[in-house]
C-alpha cells in the first residue's frame, strides 16, 4: 500500500524533469532550459495561391536562417459550443423581428449540422527555443553543475532572449504575430498538456 501511495504522489514536475520556471525561462535538470513563444495562427486556406506560395517560401527561408534548433508544437482542443447554440436559441425567442429570428434559426441549424460533421478545434501554436549549458562548451557545462546553477540562469536568460528576439523578428517579416510566454502562461500550457490535451503535431527543426 505504501508503494502505491508513492506512485500516486509522483509529481508532473518530476516526470518532465522540470526544475523550475523563472520569468519566461523553463529550467530543466542537467543544465538545460527553454523559452516558449506563442504564434498567432493565420488562415492559410483563405489565401490566394500566390499568397500561399509566398508564405511557404518565407517559412522555409525562416527555418534556413536560424543557427539554433527550435521545436514547433500545435496543440488542438475540441471546443464545446453547446452553450453558444443555446444562446442562439435564446436570441430567437427574444427577438421580435420575424425575419431576423428566421435568419438566426438558419444560422443555428447550420452551426449544429457543422458540429455533427466536423470537430470544432481551437488550435494553439507554440515554438520552444532551447538552451543548453553545453553552448558554453564543456567547461561551461561543468561550471553550471559544480556551482549549483548560480551562473546558469543569467546565462540562459541572455542566450534565450537573443534567440527569441531573432525568431520574433523573422516571424514578423512573414506577417505572423508572436510573443514570449511568461511563467503563468507556461504553467497553464503544461497543465493543459498533462491533463488530457493532445499534441496534434510536433517537429524539431
Amino acid at each position: 500500500m505504501a508503494d502505491a501511495n508513492k506512485k500516486i504522489s509522483a509529481t508532473t514536475q518530476g516526470f518532465t524533469e522540470i526544475k523550475d520556471i523563472v520569468d519566461e525561462v523553463v529550467l530543466f535538470t542537467g543544465g538545460n532550459a527553454c523559452s516558449i513563444l506563442e504564434v498567432n495562427a493565420t488562415n492559410f486556406a483563405l489565401l490566394s495561391a500566390d499568397e500561399q506560395n509566398s508564405k511557404i517560401y518565407s517559412y522555409a527561408a525562416l527555418l534556413n536562417s536560424l543557427n539554433f534548433s527550435i521545436q514547433i508544437l500545435i496543440i488542438s482542443k475540441r471546443l464545446d459550443i453547446s452553450e453558444y447554440i443555446i444562446s442562439l436559441e435564446n436570441q430567437i425567442k427574444k427577438t421580435q423581428n420575424e425575419g431576423l429570428a428566421k435568419q438566426i434559426q438558419l444560422y443555428k441549424d447550420f452551426v449544429a449540422e457543422l458540429v455533427k460533421v466536423n470537430s470544432i478545434l481551437d488550435k494553439k501554436i507554440y515554438i520552444a527555443v532551447p538552451y543548453s549549458s553545453l553552448e558554453k562548451g564543456v567547461m561551461g557545462a561543468s561550471s553550471a553543475i559544480s556551482s549549483g546553477g548560480d551562473d546558469f540562469l543569467p546565462q540562459a536568460k541572455a542566450a534565450l532572449k537573443s534567440k527569441a528576439d531573432t525568431l520574433l523578428s523573422q516571424l514578423a517579416r512573414i506577417g505572423l504575430k508572436a510573443k514570449v510566454l511568461e511563467k503563468d502562461e507556461i504553467i497553464r500550457i503544461f497543465h493543459d498538456v498533462y491533463n488530457g490535451l493532445a499534441l496534434e503535431e510536433g517537429g524539431l527543426e
